[in-house]
């Protein structure tokens, strides 16, 4: 476990600032249109490798891709990114194939190992194509004993508009809830994918948010409304990224909010896992009104936010845009730093400015290292504890904030404590 930290300590440290690291896991959802057998621009891997590189979200969630090849060649540009990307196991579509090529369009996640764990993952069938549904949770120090658990799941609904899809999207939601009524209701959910709503009206919408459910939807976004066609909506629009025809997708240009994370009503509240407030975004929406109906390369699109390369790069991948979201827990900081019966424990209060005080309060002798951590995972201080009743550590050079205490034996859970000069 250590170890682990360690690496993550050297990785964040040498990687780019771009890279924003940071405590709070990074979700993406992205529709990649066909991948790989959608050849209209040669060597999309490489434009996907330029969005991945620049936002590198630690889950990523996919919809229509199709066969387990693209899901290798993913993954491979994932880890040349960041050696840390894994993946969950690759199924097939198993859903009815009675509306055309729906089997051909397959839903996955990847992840960083160092920052999650994958636990579980299962198929829930429907008329259509099927929900993918994973369960994961952080690595943190407390992950065996206190470990923040949540459901990931990942779809991609019936498309097109008029009554007759919008019911067998309703269908597809129904069957999803069949399979969500046998868990808890305090479970923690996130619900990814390509909906394919045009507005909030719609059934199936209306039944992710009843509260008559035993899991109610909630859209960390905030907003509700008639998606198509609105401009009010510019800054949660998602499809088209094109306008011009001939590339193989849609391509009305800028003007629908297809893709989605949702999650369950408790991630608003909840101090185990919960989504950060105001975290919700469109990659590489510029929030632009005069963008209404255009191609993102579009002069009109253009402020700063997002680069010509990005853009670009979005607008040759996929004419969907990903969308994002943070997460947070509390589990690093649910410790209590003064009932451990083994190791360690703070002697005296847990805010500090110049020094540390911890007390060995184990039976025997005692030798081992003690590794400081700040709250990135990020190891600055090892001390070699031998047989001593008292340690103080120096904490001058420690900026404000929220440290960690870690023994290499893992004997004890993590002591925390916050400098405050």
């Amino acid at each position: 476990m250590i170890k682990i930290w360690i690496l993550i300590g050297i990785y964040l440290c040498i990687s780019e600032q771009k890279s924003h690291a940071q405590d709070n896991p990074k979700l993406m959802f992205y529709n990649l249109l066909e991948f790989p057998e959608e050849e209209t621009f040669a060597n999309r891997i490489l434009n996907f490798e330029v969005i991945m590189g620049d936002y590198r979200p630690d889950l990523f969630m996919v919809c229509e891709f199709n066969n387990q090849d693209g899901a290798n060649l993913l993954l491979n540009t994932l880890q040349s990114i960041n050696p840390h990307y894994n993946r969950a196991s690759f199924q097939n579509n198993t859903s009815d194939d009675d509306f055309g090529d729906s089997n051909q369009l397959q839903q996955l996640i990847f992840y960083d190992s160092s920052k999650l764990i994958l636990d579980n993952q299962a198929v829930v069938t429907t008329i259509f194509r099927d929900f993918n549904h994973y369960q994961l949770k952080p690595n943190t120090p407390l992950k065996h004993t206190k470990p923040a658990v949540y459901e990931v799941i990942v779809c991609h609904l019936k498309a097109a508009s008029g009554y007759e899809n919008e019911q067998l999207r309703l269908q597809m939601i129904n069957d999803l809830e069949n399979h969500i009524d046998a868990f808890s209701p305090d479970s923690k959910i996130i619900l990814a994918g390509d909906l394919n709503l045009y507005s909030a009206t719609e059934p199936g919408f209306q039944e992710l948010i009843s509260i008559n459910n035993n899991i109610t939807f909630i859209d960390p976004a905030e907003k509700i409304g008639n998606w198509h066609n609105n401009v009010q909506f510019i800054d949660v629009v998602t499809q088209s990224t094109r306008t011009q025809s001939g590339l193989g997708a849609s391509n009305g240009g800028f003007d629908d909010k297809f893709d989605f994370i949702l999650s369950s009503q408790n991630m608003a509240t909840s101090t185990d896992l919960s989504f950060v407030e105001n975290s919700y975004n469109v990659y590489g929406n510029n929030e632009n009104t005069d963008c209404y109906n255009r191609s993102i390369k579009s002069k009109d699109c253009a402020v700063s936010e997002f680069s010509q390369l990005i853009e670009t790069s979005l607008y040759n991948f996929s004419n969907h845009l990903p969308v994002t979201l943070n997460l947070k827990t509390d589990r690093l900081l649910s410790i209590n730093e003064f009932t451990t019966t083994k190791g360690l424990k703070i002697k005296g209060p847990n805010i500090v400015d110049g020094v540390l005080r911890l007390q060995n309060i184990s039976a025997g002798q005692f030798k081992t290292r003690l590794y400081i951590l700040n709250s990135l995972g990020q190891a600055l201080k090892t001390i070699i504890i031998e047989n001593s009743l008292y340690i103080n550590i120096k904490t001058k050079d420690l900026a404000n904030g929220l440290y960690y205490c870690i023994l290499a034996d893992q004997s004890q859970e993590p002591l925390k404590f916050i400098v405050a000069h």
